[in-house]
């Protein structure tokens, strides 16, 4: 007996870096220490004030199945928020709540592509981009961003894509993982005119959208002719640290949320509603609370800079925002995923290698700025002096 094409068919895209994460996860069994930089997870709990209310919704009877969309309730705030972020008016019918950021990314593929179709995403991405894409049946045709160009991506290489593959689609993430970049108003004008001339679908993953260092995010779903086009991701893990609670959302036109509906019904059947509870009540304390989650991604970044600034061997790519630097090591001579393997191995920091984002990060490292302030620095200062010792005097 076989298994059905679709698993080996996403087996067969790559690497994705999670070997360096194994080995991680190994040495510190082994009883090693080892400075960890590789997963984009806060390093803080979910606030108590959240898990008292997903506590309360659960013992008052929130247990049972979920249908449809999401609870009422939260899909009005969900839209509240995107309406007073974006400024693009959002109504509850725009919304549907989903478990966790990439099931709204498969369910938005899933409900925008057919077998046969091309879906276009920029690169460097996050792993799972092309392997959503070719899960529904699709092609995946990257759109590389480009070191020299500040990993900004162009209007030109998207209709290029477009025009030799007739997509459909396109994915694009700012803030930017892995790179950090945020994407400059005249980047995301021209990628929104290129969609308009292609007639593309635009979906755009907007997870981090509250932390941006320098400049401002601009969601492309507030630009002229875009609203009816794009369809915005978000989720709670980033902007709240409910990374494990599962809780994201979808923002689109209605017919998209009504598939979208449609495919949970016969998927997930919804996310858990004590679950929905808790990022109510989440939501409920404000931008100054999601300001409070991002403030120490915000201070480490700084301190990356100040470590890295000097170096030889070592510089930034121009991060502007989310919890990730990338770190350029192409002046040592190795690749990303050769540094990273010497890395763990010789100084016991694991660092994701470039090469796991796409061809367009290589010879570079991403760092997750998860640690506290006094062991990022430890491993930067160590990361930095590995990379001046391969450089010759």
């Amino acid at each position: 007996m076989q298994i059905g094409s679709r698993i080996p068919r996403i087996r067969a895209a790559g690497t994705d870096g999670w070997e360096i994460v194994y080995r991680a996860r190994a040495l510190v069994a082994a009883g090693e220490t080892v400075l960890n930089l590789t997963i984009g997870e806060p390093d803080r709990s979910t606030d108590p004030r959240v898990l008292e209310a997903m506590h309360q919704a659960a013992l008052g009877g929130l247990t049972g199945y979920t249908f449809g969309p999401g609870l009422p309730e939260l899909r009005r705030a969900i839209a509240a928020r995107v309406t007073a972020r974006t400024g693009v008016a959002t109504r509850p019918e725009n919304v549907i709540v989903t478990p966790g950021g990439q099931a709204a990314l498969f369910a938005a593929h899933m409900v925008l592509l057919s077998k046969g179709d091309t879906g276009l995403y920029v690169t460097p991405h996050y792993p799972t981009y092309p392997t959503t894409i070719l899960a529904t049946g699709a092609q995946a045709e990257a759109v590389a961003a480009h070191a020299a160009d500040g990993f900004q991506p162009t209007a030109a290489a998207i209709l290029r894509a477009q025009a030799r593959t007739g997509a459909r689609s396109l994915l694009i993430n700012t803030p930017n993982n892995p790179t950090g970049v945020v994407y400059a108003p005249e980047t995301v004008a021209g990628i929104a005119g290129a969609c308009r001339e292609a007639d593309l679908w635009l979906i755009s993953d907007e997870v981090y959208d509250t932390q941006v260092w320098e400049g401002h995010h601009q969601s492309p779903r507030a630009l002229p002719g875009m609203a009816e086009r794009t369809v915005v991701i978000g989720s709670m893990s980033k902007s709240h640290a409910m990374t494990g609670s599962r809780l994201g959302w979808l923002v689109a036109p209605e017919e998209v949320v009504e598939a979208a509906t449609v495919l949970a019904t016969n998927t997930t059947y919804g996310v858990v509603p004590y679950i929905q509870k808790g990022a109510l009540a989440a939501l409920d304390l404000g931008a100054a609370f999601e300001e409070e989650i991002a403030a120490p991604f915000r201070r480490r970044r700084a301190l990356v800079q100040q470590v890295v600034a000097g170096s030889r061997s070592v510089s930034t790519a121009p991060a502007a925002g989310a919890m990730y630097v990338m770190l350029d090591i192409r002046a040592t001579g190795l690749s990303g995923e050769d540094f990273a393997r010497r890395l763990i191995e010789e100084e016991r920091i694991a660092v994701m290698p470039g090469e796991s984002f796409g061809a367009a990060a290589a010879g570079h490292l991403r760092i997750a700025l998860t640690l506290p302030d006094d062991q990022l620095a430890t491993a930067l200062t160590r990361l930095v002096a590995f990379a001046e010792a391969l450089v010759p005097a």
